[in-house]
């Protein structure tokens, strides 16, 4: 049997006592499991407490929803139709209908296809009537297949919303800088979420188009299964049922990783911008398009893994904040945001994992999903502590929304900085041109305030206008905006 191993966050705060006060940490949650490539976790909200792990070559297994447990079944194998030849390819997505405790339906995205006829499909299984762990390969039904003309941003999420349509992450059909612009073009399925109604087919079609999608029904070639669009590779998304907001991480190009909040109709701006900055043109302009709600970038990352709002019991020191990651350097963030404002967006742990997805199960407790073969959970650690000591540092590295804003003639901002380190806060304009250097230099831990007055570096006022202000260290970077009005 393999032995527990635990990561402790370096969230602590430091109190008088010299004890180490730290709020949660992560497991190895089924020890004696061990995947082949996982990409996805999920429940099948029947209440079965069991967790299905999706293996990216194909296969779905099954295992009861416990720490102790030996093995795992088989719930699906399709490796037969599936095309994982390629680093973003395989079966990637897996989502059970919200009846599934009466019909028995599940829906998978995989890729499939040679070169010529590469493409994704979203395909729907049923589940064995006699044996709830084992699917029916044969059951296939096909909802629906996209063409992709590269092997890499295939996206993979697929979803049920609370509305109970099907919301499918489509990339912008791979290579590198979207050569074809497909995410600005609203005539494919390529560069967006997607949303379909898999109980009412319509048209000749396998499924159905919702009559409130922005686009059902227009007359200028839309797609009308567009839900939001101007994406480059949105591979993980997840819904927060409190809010039904629907969070997702756009995986960046060449310098910019982003979490956005999808909203219905929305044009998030790839290929024009990457993050908050101009991409192609590199002289854009904003205009019409959606912001990200944070960034970061590649120093600390290369591939960013959406998360979930945490909403479980074992580690209530997250509850409400949005967890994320990141594939390449295996840290993962904790990110706050409530009426339109950024609270928080830390850095929670610095793994050495490869974070191929995160997961919930049916009481909601999240999961780290590590492509070398572990699945990992968090949880709360108990302190032995009754009293912190109020002049504590900050637990983590924040940065607070300016006031006032919008602002004129100067505005406060606040940041907080757990512990010794180098911190730069600096001023740019929509273009990603910087305008001025508010700190630079080394910090010891506290929480400071800084006041701009809207001048450049050259003591220049500034024109009227939305702003960005970013906090940076050697592990953190968050960004904001503010709107200065002369």
């Amino acid at each position: 049997m393999k032995h527990y191993m635990v990561i402790i966050l370096f969230l602590c705060l430091l109190i008088t006592s010299g004890i180490s006060f730290c709020q949660i940490s992560i497991i190895n949650a089924f020890p004696n499991l061990h995947f082949n490539r996982p990409v996805f976790l999920t429940h099948s909200g029947d209440g079965s407490n069991r967790i299905f792990v999706v293996e990216q070559s194909g296969k779905i297994v099954v295992f009861e929803n416990d720490p102790n447990v030996e093995s795992a079944e088989i719930f699906l194998d399709i490796r037969d139709r599936v095309n994982d030849s390629a680093n973003e390819m395989g079966l990637l997505g897996l989502a059970f209908h919200p009846d599934f405790t009466r019909n028995g339906f599940f829906y998978v995205n995989y890729t499939t296809g040679n070169f010529t006829q590469r493409r994704t499909v979203i395909a729907r299984y049923s589940v064995k009537p006699d044996n709830p762990n084992q699917a029916d390969p044969n059951s296939e039904f096909i909802i629906l297949e996209v063409g992709q003309p590269f092997p890499n941003h295939n996206g993979g999420m697929i979803q049920f919303g609370s509305d109970g349509y099907l919301y499918i992450g489509m990339g912008d059909g791979g290579s590198g800088g979207d050569p074809f612009n497909n995410g600005q073009n609203r005539a494919t399925l390529l560069g967006a979420i997607l949303r379909i109604d898999v109980d009412n087919p319509t048209d000749g079609r396998n499924y159905g188009i919702p009559v409130d999608n922005p686009f059902a029904g227009n007359n200028q070639g839309f797609r009308e299964e567009i839900w939001a669009y101007g994406l480059r590779n949105p591979w993980r998304f997840s819904f927060d049922f409190e809010t039904n907001q629907l969070w997702a991480a756009d995986v960046g190009q060449d310098s910019w990783e982003e979490v956005d909040l999808i909203e219905k109709g929305q044009n998030y701006g790839w290929r024009i911008m990457e993050g908050f900055h101009c991409f192609n043109p590199q002289n854009c302009s904003s205009a019409g398009l959606t912001l990200p709600i944070v960034e970061y970038g590649h120093n600390l990352g290369c591939s960013i893994t959406g998360g979930y709002i945490y909403r479980g019991t074992q580690a209530t020191e997250l509850t409400g904040a949005y967890i994320y990651g990141d594939f390449c350097s295996g840290r993962i963030w904790l990110l706050r945001y409530e009426n339109g404002t950024v609270l928080a967006d830390s850095l929670l742990i610095d793994t050495n994992l490869n974070i191929s997805s995160f997961g919930i199960d049916e009481n909601n407790e999240l999961y780290i999903v590590d492509l070398n073969g572990s699945i990992y959970r968090f949880q709360g650690i108990a302190s032995d502590v009754s009293n912190e000591n109020p002049e504590a540092p900050p637990a983590y590295f924040s940065l607070e929304q300016n006031f006032p804003n919008p602002f004129n003639p100067v505005t406060t901002i606040t940041y907080h900085v757990p512990r010794k380190a180098p911190v730069k806060l600096i001023i740019f304009n929509r273009l990603g041109q910087k305008i001025k250097t508010l700190v630079e230099g080394e910090h010891s831990a506290g929480s400071f305030k800084v006041v701009w007055d809207g001048t450049n570096d050259q003591g220049v006022k500034v024109s009227s206008g939305v702003y960005f202000y970013k906090l940076q260290s050697t592990d953190f970077q968050t960004v904001r905006k503010m709107v200065f009005i002369q």
